[in-house]
């Protein structure tokens, strides 16, 4: 439960953005300036830290038919080694063949570490409005705090690994739909926005590195962790784009491509957003 402290700083953050809606606080500072002060009076109280928790939990249960916990699982770095993992993600794996993402992987290793069925672990990855975490959200938010203010690089050594983010450049560019949208058409360009929300432009370093390192995030609006997956997920949606599917090829390659722009910034999930 949030402390008194907690919900004084939400209600004084909403009373300055309000200000500078409609009265003489507009003229000492922007929408956006107002708007990470409010960010930053929550995040001493992220409500994502009680689902890290419950992540952990899961992770270190057995379960399944193995009756086995995921404390063997590899991430990258050799079975059980978390800290650091997840900026070095997406990547090729050896024992796949393929490119994965933390997301893709923690599905993985539920498989064959647990011996659980895929479709029943990813039939749902997001919770609805007022709902539990899923057992992915807790994961990812739990996977990802052991690699907070861990360095990105994510690798592009393998064959695989280059053809991933080359196919997520050509994701990112890609127009279609009936709005002939692209992921472009809101993040290629300086100074964009929608409503109070600023759209950063991800073909440049800093808000690529910025961008990258808050995700998964727990969103105020929803009460909810969102994840790397959801966030590509919400964009198509959006886009008006065909339902991207969870742990899609075209999501990893688009992850990828992401993450290799954010390489040399500093892991911040599991964040806060409005």
């Amino acid at each position: 439960m949030r402390s008194v402290k907690h919900l004084a700083a939400s209600a004084a953050a909403a009373s300055l953005l309000t200000m500078g809606a409609f009265g003489p606080v507009a003229a000492q500072k922007s929408t956006e300036q107002g708007i990470q002060e409010y960010r930053d009076m929550l995040a001493d109280g992220n409500p994502a830290e009680l689902v890290e928790l419950l992540g952990e939990d899961l992770w270190t249960k057995p379960r399944g038919p193995k009756n086995a916990s995921l404390e063997q699982c590899d991430l990258g770095k050799g079975p059980g080694k978390l800290e650091g993992a997840v900026g070095q993600m997406p990547r090729f794996f050896s024992d796949t063949g393929k490119v994965m993402d933390v997301e893709s992987r923690i599905v993985h290793c539920i498989v064959t570490l647990q011996g659980r069925d895929a479709k029943e672990v990813t039939a749902k990855p997001f919770s609805g409005a007022g709902q539990r975490p899923t057992e992915m959200e807790s994961l990812v938010a739990y996977v990802y705090a052991q690699s907070r203010g861990t360095t990105i690089a994510v690798p592009q050594s393998h064959p695989e690994e280059i053809a991933s983010r080359a196919r997520g450049e050509k994701i990112f560019f890609f127009r279609g739909g009936p709005y002939d949208f692209s992921c472009a058409s809101c993040h290629a360009a300086d100074d964009q926005r929608i409503r109070l929300q600023g759209l950063p432009n991800l073909t440049k370093t800093e808000p690529a590195q910025a961008a990258f390192a808050a995700w998964p995030a727990y969103r105020v609006s929803q009460g909810a962790v969102r994840t790397m997956q959801w966030r590509m997920y919400d964009c198509f949606r959006q886009q008006r784009f065909p339902e991207l599917q969870y742990g899609s090829q075209a999501a990893i390659d688009l992850i990828t491509f992401l993450g290799v722009r954010a390489n040399g910034g500093t892991m911040q999930a599991t964040s806060i957003k409005r």
